[in-house]
């Protein structure tokens, strides 16, 4: 394997002739790209984006296309949602810590219903309905989806409100919200250099960021900022071995990914001395069906539950990851499984199928006695309408019978004659470079970074360690707008490179 190519910066002197300048170099055009883009560009700034693909969209395209917004925007108004910006800061603050950065939340909180008709203004499309049942991917067009607010404990911190923001689309919904963000930022006049890899930053002679050294269809080009480089290039999920030097638990697993988070921007920024947070943090995307877990049981190899099975289903991943190894199964009984519509159960079917408990448990290697200790104590509280355990809602609670069906998340959504696959669940990085709340990346002293932002999942946003889907894409457009004002501020201006002349 061929060593990684050095992320060292290049001094200004000697950087060589420009092959591009601009006021604002954007590094990345996914969905914080796009937003720093925009931003920076109908603030007066001449902005240049470099991307790595053929074209925009990056992973941000190929999600889901969900956005964490609440407080009361107006889908939530029409849908006939009440919310709060204290009831969703509540909810956040539990969901995605600990060590929720308290600043970036409240900005993000108390401008969530701005951003949300901007994002409508920008041309995202979002249909009045709320998607009702546990779900990774509706296949409706419906605007709001739960996302575990309904759960507990967070029911106990706020009255529950859905927050999933949805494109107007089935299923998967990123790749609208990227057209839309894509092409508002062209109509502002950003320009673009696609197949364009950046690979080391440039700085002058006080330390400040005033570049980018990048290869361009196999040859090196050097584009210079006026003002500040913006680097939204994505975690570092495709990267083994940083995901070995912070985040090893994430190794074999499917990556949520376009096949290019490297973490090249993160290392270029620390090769400068920037300082990063929560890199041994990842969102885990359990191979099972929400609506199956929700109406049953999820389980460690002992037999044991070790969490509700109604809240988001990121929440269970990242509980039978980190605590249980994903050594789980999802165990349901036939009528849970035929209340699922079809269209929901992504062509899931049972691994093992018994008549009893104590069958099921040789089938899976459980220890004999265990799941049957487990259903019998269930099945008690769920006659109760009640969930001593672990509180999971009424809605979901009602005695298990026979015959029952044990799901493997190792063999991914896959017949029950197909081998494992996948690691069992599918995940991506959370942690990146410190950022204050305008996007500014902080050295290892806690001070700015002179010429140098970040956005998106190459920063640590709003997710400490826990996770709720929509703060990836939610906090990538709003603090990707942010950095993008900040950049085209004129104290951003270096009057060293104010002059520069574009290429001929």
């Amino acid at each position: 394997m061929a060593p990684p190519r050095s992320v060292k910066p290049v001094l200004l002197d000697d950087a060589g002739p420009a092959d591009g300048v601009a006021d604002v170099l954007v590094v990345g055009f996914g969905c914080a790209g796009a937003c720093a883009a925009y931003e920076a560009a109908t603030a007066g700034a001449d902005v240049m984006v470099l991307e790595r693909a053929s074209g925009a969209g990056g992973t941000s395209a190929l999600s889901g296309g969900e956005l964490y917004l609440g407080a009361g925007t107006a889908l939530q108004r029409e849908v006939g949602v009440e919310d709060s910006p204290e009831a969703m800061a509540a909810f956040l603050r539990e969901a995605l810590g600990p060590a929720v950065d308290e600043d970036k939340l409240q900005a993000y909180v108390a401008g969530s219903v701005e951003h949300f008709d901007w994002l409508v203004a920008r041309g995202v499309p979002f249909s009045p309905g709320l998607y009702d049942d546990p779900s990774w991917m509706p296949p409706t067009d419906d605007g709001l989806m739960w996302l575990g607010e309904r759960s507990w404990p967070f029911t106990e911190l706020a009255t529950p409100a859905p927050r999933g923001h949805r494109p107007a689309t089935g299923h998967f919904g990123g790749w609208l919200l990227m057209d839309r963000l894509a092409a508002a930022a062209r109509e502002a006049g950003v320009r673009e250099e696609v197949d364009t890899l950046a690979e080391r930053l440039v700085v002058d002679r006080d330390g400040r960021v005033v570049g980018v050294i990048a290869r361009q269809y196999g040859e090196p080009r050097t584009f210079l900022a006026r003002q500040a480089v913006v680097l939204t290039t994505g975690g570092f999920v495709d990267d083994d071995g940083m995901l070995a030097a912070h985040a090893p638990h994430l190794i074999g697993k499917d990556k949520i990914s376009c096949g290019g988070e490297d973490g090249s921007g993160i290392r270029m920024a620390q090769a400068v001395g920037a300082a990063v947070k929560h890199m041994s943090a990842g969102q885990v995307g359990l191979h099972a069906v929400p609506a199956f877990m929700a109406r049953g049981l999820v389980v460690n190899k002992h037999g044991q539950r070790f969490i509700n099975e109604d809240t988001y289903p990121g929440r269970i991943g990242q509980a039978a990851l980190f605590r249980h190894d994903l050594d789980c199964w999802v165990v349901l009984d036939e009528k849970g499984y035929e209340e699922v519509p079809e269209g929901e159960r992504w062509g899931v079917l049972p691994h093992h199928v018994a008549d009893t408990l104590e069958e099921l448990e040789q089938l899976t290697g459980m220890p004999p006695g265990s799941l049957a200790a487990t259903v019998a104590l269930y099945n008690e509280g769920a006659a109760r309408g009640e969930d001593p355990m672990f509180h999971k809602d009424p809605r979901w609670l009602r005695p298990l019978e026979p015959p029952y069906a044990a799901i493997d998340p190792h063999r991914s959504f896959r017949g029950p004659n197909d081998p494992p696959v996948g690691g069992g669940a599918a995940v991506f990085t959370l942690g990146g470079l410190a950022t204050d709340v305008d996007g500014r990346v902080l050295d290892l002293d806690g001070q700015v970074i002179p010429g140098l932002l970040a956005a998106g999942r190459a920063s640590s946003g709003l997710a400490a360690w826990g996770y709720i889907s929509g703060t990836s894409l939610g906090d990538g457009t709003f603090f990707g707008r942010r950095a993008g004002r900040t950049a085209a501020s004129p104290t951003e201006r270096d009057p060293a490179l104010t002059r520069a002349p574009a290429p001929a």
